[in-house]
């Protein structure tokens, strides 16, 4: 086995969450689900990184975030729902 030293990695402003705080951004104040996961509790834990600007895409106070556990079609499936509300003055 080799291993290949480089620089740092990049840092990169295409992450899963950059590019959701961008459509976010794009449409403010409007809810919409960002991510459906296996538990509420993994619902709950991702809403509180965005609005606690844990998340480096989600600055704090930019954004509002809960979670809801809805049964659709038999289904029950664990929303995450986000909005941007703006930067705090």
């Amino acid at each position: 086995m080799s291993v290949t030293f480089t620089g740092p990695p990049p840092r990169s402003r295409n992450t899963k969450h950059a590019l959701i705080a961008m459509e976010l951004a794009d449409r403010p104040g409007e809810w919409a689900i960002v991510q459906r996961l296996a538990s509420i509790a993994r619902a709950s834990s991702a809403a509180q990184a965005i609005r606690s600007g844990r998340l480096a895409a989600y600055p704090d106070g930019a954004f509002e975030a809960v979670a809801r556990s809805v049964v659709e079609q038999g289904r029950v499936e664990h929303r995450v729902y986000a909005r941007f509300v703006g930067a705090e003055q």
